[in-house]
């Protein structure tokens, strides 16, 4: 792999991980139109391993809150605000890996045409403009989720398997039907990626232990993907928690119905 390759598919994912736009989308499309090979599982690792050191650094608040929760959960202190921010983040993710596991073939398989693409950046990107303007914010902080409210927000993060949907975007559109407001819907969309990267970064892991990959051959490459997709993160996630109520979420929407309408537009041209 290529230094220029590295570089734009770090910032790529970097970028696109936490604004509600699609990074499996992007990831896909990169190699798809630059006819770049395919960077492969080792690669996906480090740069996810990138974006959940950013999210862990610019929220190292809520994160000193959830090493704390683990402890209060395990002595049975459920009531802690630190342990329920951790009770509520695995109750989010936990819809996500059973949908994960139930749709994993298609999702490597067909899910990354770009029909699917196109579609699912089209639909779920107007499902965010009609939330964001037609709902009301009824509550401001994220402390105030409950466990049934972390299980809508999970149910909706599940389809950010699809390719396309955005695990960013699907989940601020849940925190604008719920009533909290685009800085903290945006806020509890990126903490909900915290266990998420995780989780896949020890599944990517353990797969390509089991694939015998050699890492070490990899190395120099995953540092310098790890270390751009860290910084492109950390810029992205402090942009959008800077101008989320400013700007709102119409410009994403905006880029990505011209994204998916050129999409389908490249889909026919090939029929």
């Amino acid at each position: 792999m290529d230094f220029l390759q590295i570089v734009v598919l770090a910032v790529v994912q970097g970028i696109t991980e936490f604004l509600p736009i699609s990074s499996s989308a992007h990831l896909i499309l990169v190699p798809e139109f630059t006819q770049w090979p395919d960077q492969g599982v080792v690669f996906d690792v480090a740069l996810h391993v990138g974006t959940l050191f950013a999210v862990l650094l610019y929220f190292r608040k809520e994160t000193a809150m959830a090493l704390r929760g683990k402890v209060d959960v395990l002595t049975m202190h459920w009531q802690s605000d630190d342990a329920r921010l951790v009770l509520n983040l695995a109750v989010s993710t936990i819809p996500l890996i059973i949908l994960g596991f139930i749709l994993k073939d298609f999702v490597a398989g067909a899910g990354r045409s770009m029909a699917v693409l196109g579609t699912t950046s089209i639909v779920f990107g107007v499902l965010l403009y009609i939330c964001d303007k037609k709902c009301c914010t009824k509550t401001k902080y994220i402390n105030a989720i409950n466990l049934k409210q972390a299980l809508i927000f999970g149910l909706f993060q599940a389809l950010a398997i699809i390719p396309g949907t955005s695990r960013s975007g699907i989940c601020m559109t849940a925190g604008r039907i719920l009533g909290y407001n685009r800085e903290e819907s945006s806020r509890y969309a990126m903490l909900m990626a915290i266990p998420v990267i995780f989780l896949l970064g020890a599944y990517t892991m353990f797969s390509g232990m089991q694939a015998d990959i050699s890492w070490s051959n990899h190395a120099h490459e995953m540092l310098w993907g790890m270390g751009l997709s860290f910084v492109a993160a950390l810029l992205a996630i402090h942009g959008l928690m800077k101008f989320v109520n400013r700007i709102g979420f119409t410009p994403f929407v905006i880029y990505r119905v011209v994204l998916g309408v050129a999409l389908w537009i490249f889909v026919l041209e090939i029929l």
